[in-house]
């Protein structure tokens, strides 16, 4: 048979400065030996951690754009999908998904919605219900706690705190709506940060790392890329997760030594040569 190179396609705003999602999910999954195809749902100039910031919304350019991609045959074997700024860039991500998932093709959804059981400024209560399509076709779910509660239409906890066996039964009812695996991510206490890890076909674990720095921009889609790249590379879901939490740990390390400002993100780029 002959070889083929992988590609995932990245459904994700471009920022030019801030390290945040495509920005940095194509270099991450590039080094992993993986073709990265941005779809963006906008250009900013800088992440809207900046004020002021400048940013051309792409959502009329983006069916062309896909159609343009089905005109020339492009086949791909995963698909990530990121921030989305409006109901009609779910409805359009919902479509891409539909046009072009394969057997073969692992769709992974990021719904980047909130933290901190708040949702972002951009998201409305009818946004998030709408979000909740995605899920049935995706392969994988990379909620944090917010994200998780808002997808199931449930009260976020008390002061973020939460049983693994409440973890379990979120795991168990996100997975009932379409993805086989879920991963709930960046649940924390004062020393370390954990991320619950679920199969249908599986026990769930956590995969726990200390704490290192304060939140930074750009972490979930680090996370959310190197997760990505592992499983389309054979890796298993708890692996893949290992992997990206070894990887953003150190590099946070790194980040905290040059005392960057939170929303400069984390400096990866010393570290590329490390992911393969």
């Amino acid at each position: 048979m002959k070889k083929r190179q992988k590609r995932i396609a990245l459904v994700n705003d471009i920022t030019g400065f801030g390290r945040c999602s495509i920005t940095v999910e194509l270099p991450l999954i590039s080094a992993m030996k993986i073709q990265a195809c941005p779809l963006p749902t906008a250009i900013l100039s800088v992440h809207t951690g900046f004020t002021p910031h400048f940013l051309d919304d792409y959502t009329g350019r983006m069916v062309p754009y896909m159609k343009n991609w089905e005109q020339h045959g492009i086949v791909f074997d995963g698909i990530c999908t990121g921030f989305l700024g409006s109901l009609d860039q779910i409805n359009i991500v919902e479509y891409f998904i539909h046009r072009f998932k394969r057997k073969h093709t692992k769709v992974m959804v990021d719904p980047v919605m909130g933290d901190y059981g708040r949702l972002y400024s951009s998201y409305t209560a009818e946004m998030c219900r709408e979000m909740r399509r995605l899920l049935k076709w995706a392969d994988l779910v990379t909620p944090n706690l917010t994200e998780a509660c808002q997808l199931l239409d449930v009260p976020y906890p008390k002061d973020g705190k939460v049983t693994e066996t409440e973890l379990y039964t979120m795991a168990r009812a996100l997975a009932d709506k379409g993805p086989e695996q879920v991963v709930i991510t960046g649940l924390s206490d004062e020393k370390h940060i954990k991320n619950y890890v679920y199969e249908k076909n599986g026990s769930p674990n956590f995969v726990v790392k200390d704490k290192v720095g304060a939140d930074r921009s750009g972490t979930g889609d680090a996370f959310a890329a190197i997760v990505a790249g592992s499983l389309i590379n054979g890796l298993s879901l708890n692996e893949a997760v290992e992997k990206a939490a070894n990887f953003i740990n150190r590099v946070l390390e790194y980040t905290v030594e040059l005392d960057l400002p939170w929303n400069y993100g984390l400096a990866f780029e010393e570290y590329l040569t490390e992911l393969k």
